[in-house]
């Protein structure tokens, strides 16, 4: 029955308070900052109905102050403070490398290979059409061969990085393979 944080994330998390207020009864006012930083606080007001708020587009791995002040007209409230630290920040893959093309095959690597990253998943399809595979490659992998393709087509491969806190990032390149060996 305090107020708490959920969701954290590098960049946001949810602040939960027990319903202490109405609409009618007064308003809240909510200050939040760096706790490294006291000048960069800011400060809102709330509607007295609110029991959560979602805190965006804050610092990867920082921890905040956040104080909520109750103003109420009927009652006295005294003030919840929690400090929450966001999480690091999530890089995603930032180069796709295609390399050793042949036939029926092609090599996939990727950077960079991060602790906070679980698994990788491949996955590749011809262009045009629909038809995905996948591959699950371990976190501590950045690369990987991608076999039984057909010759003289163009792939779309996609790296989804998955990383131990549920969250997910992709990028993708395109792959052509060789032509097939031609009979004499």
């Amino acid at each position: 029955s305090r107020l708490h944080a959920t969701d954290v994330t590098s960049s946001s998390f949810h602040l939960l308070w027990p319903q202490l207020l109405s609409q009618d009864t007064g308003y809240y006012s909510l200050e939040y900052g760096p706790r490294a930083d006291p000048a960069g606080r800011r400060t809102q007001q709330l509607s007295g109905a609110l029991t959560s708020l979602v805190l965006s587009d804050l610092t990867p791995q920082t921890t905040y102050e956040v104080l909520l002040v109750p103003e109420s007209n009927v009652h006295y409230f005294p003030p919840q403070s929690i400090s929450v630290t966001t999480l690091p920040e999530e890089i995603s893959p930032v180069q796709v490398l295609i390399s050793e093309s042949g036939p029926r095959s092609f090599h996939v690597s990727w950077a960079p290979v991060l602790d906070s990253v679980a698994s990788y998943q491949v996955l590749y399809g011809p262009l045009p059409g629909n038809s995905v595979q996948v591959l699950q490659v371990d976190g501590r992998h950045n690369s990987t061969l991608v076999e039984h393709l057909a010759p003289n087509t163009t792939y779309l491969v996609t790296v989804t990085a998955i990383y131990r806190s549920g969250k997910e990032r992709s990028l993708s390149a395109k792959a052509c393979t060789q032509e097939g060996e031609h009979k004499e």
